[in-house]
C-alpha cells in the first residue's frame, strides 16, 4: 500500500517502512506525527483520489530526528561595480519513518 501526502508545500509518495526527509516540523524526537492531508492512497488495484484530500485517510510516522541539509552557497556580484556578496544557507529538515497507512 502507498499514499501521497502533502506537507511543507510538497508532495511525497510513501510506503510503510520508508524513511523520508521533509521540511522542518515542530515535533519532538521519538514521538508519532499523523498526516491527514492524504491526496491519494491505494495498493495498485484499488486507488482512492481525494478532492483535494481523501476523507478519513491518515498516515502515521515516527520522528527519527532533525538536521540540516548540505550547505549551498549564494554568490552575488555586479560586474565593474566592486559588489560581491557571499552567503551560505543550510535548510533544516525532519527525518520521518512511515509506520502505518490508513486508507479511511
Amino acid at each position: 500500500m502507498y499514499a501521497i501526502i502533502e506537507t511543507g508545500g510538497k508532495q511525497y509518495k510513501v510506503k510503510t517502512g520508508d524513511v523520508i526527509t521533509v521540511e522542518k516540523l515542530a515535533v519532538q524526537v521519538g514521538t508519532t506525527h499523523t498526516f491527514d492531508k492524504v491526496l491519494s492512497c491505494g495498493d495498485g488495484e484499488n486507488i482512492k483520489f481525494g478532492t483535494p484530500y481523501v476523507a478519513g485517510a491518515t498516515v502515521a510516522a515516527s520522528v527519527l530526528g532533525d538536521g540540516k541539509a548540505k550547505k549551498i552557497v549564494v554568490y552575488k556580484y555586479k560586474p565593474k561595480k566592486n559588489y560581491h556578496r557571499k552567503i551560505g544557507h543550510r535548510q533544516p529538515f525532519t527525518k520521518l519513518k512511515i509506520d502505518t497507512i490508513n486508507a479511511g
